[in-house]
């Protein structure tokens, strides 16, 4: 069983700079094909000041850590063991190239079902940018197998 004093644990601020090529590169990777997502002047015409980011973008750079797997380190968890449960995320702001996004995570659930065999741990964060404003809200489930 994760140790469920682990609910609350904040894990530190990071930050990532939001890049044009990466925009783009990541918009081409997951089958996106409106222009405002690749091309400056299409994005400029549909009122946006710069490439905009496409949508899931900021899971990506949210994954943009020294370790992005610190979490099952520190509860002592098997990679091996772990599956993608569910991402939502609640956008309030654009983002766009030349941004800068700081990422703040927290633990704010643990539980299991089907007698243990299945543990789930919610990881909720928050996105602000540059003016400190809150520009996302995301919430990842990640899902141990147990036995």
């Amino acid at each position: 069983m994760i140790d469920r004093s682990h609910i609350g644990r904040e894990f530190g601020v990071h930050t990532a700079d939001i890049e044009k090529g990466r925009l783009r590169f990541f918009a081409k990777a997951t089958g996106e094909t409106n222009p405002v997502y690749f091309d400056e002047e299409a994005a400029k015409d549909a009122g946006h000041p710069t490439l905009p980011a496409p949508p899931t973008f900021l899971f990506s750079m949210d994954m943009e850590v020294p370790d992005p797997f610190e979490i099952l380190k520190v509860m002592d968890i098997d990679l091996g063991k772990i599956l993608h449960g569910t991402q939502e995320f609640m956008y309030h702001k654009p983002v766009y190239a030349g941004d800068t996004i700081s990422f703040k995570s927290e633990v704010t659930d643990i539980f299991d079902k089907k007698g243990g065999a299945l543990e789930f741990i919610v990881k909720k964060t928050s996105a602000t940018n540059q003016k400190n404003e809150l520009v996302a809200e995301m919430s990842r489930t990640i899902v141990v197998r147990n036995g």
